[in-house]
């Protein structure tokens, strides 16, 4: 006869995250006239959003005062203008974009085109853009 026995394992305690650190599912799309961007999550000093981009369509030449950003591919192909440099970005390839630099993300392509966004900074709200030239006019 085979007796089996069963063993319980102790678990660590869990301890809890401090609200101010905790990240929060946000997922709450907000459109534009180029395209969308959904914010992901969002935490203490970061920001993960998806970005969508229509082809033909370009987001204004901003900058910001109190975030960086890493933008990569999704899918679709990206033209970005970061400072005085121009590149072309495909599926899987990815850039930074420096606190206090002039930058533009557009969509040269036929299909949209998605990418993530990571932020980075002490400051994330959206009226942290300052706006060089716009397409849509905006301020």
């Amino acid at each position: 006869m085979v007796q089996t026995q069963e063993t319980s394992q102790a678990h660590a305690p869990t301890l809890p995250i401090p609200a101010a650190v905790a990240p929060k599912s946000i997922a709450a799309t907000e459109l534009r006239p180029w395209g969308s961007f959904t914010v992901l999550e969002e935490g203490r000093g970061y920001k993960i959003k998806r970005i969508e981009v229509k082809p033909g369509h370009r987001l204004s030449l901003q900058m910001h005062h109190h975030r960086s950003e890493h933008w990569i591919v999704v899918s679709g192909t990206a033209k970005v203008l970061c400072g005085d440099r121009e590149i072309m970005l495909c599926n899987n390839q990815s850039t930074y974009v420096p606190q206090c630099t002039s930058h533009r993300l557009e969509n040269p392509g036929a299909i949209p085109l998605i990418l993530i966004e990571v932020q980075n900074g002490e400051y994330l709200g959206e009226d942290d853009i300052v706006r060089f030239q716009d397409d849509y006019s905006r301020g």
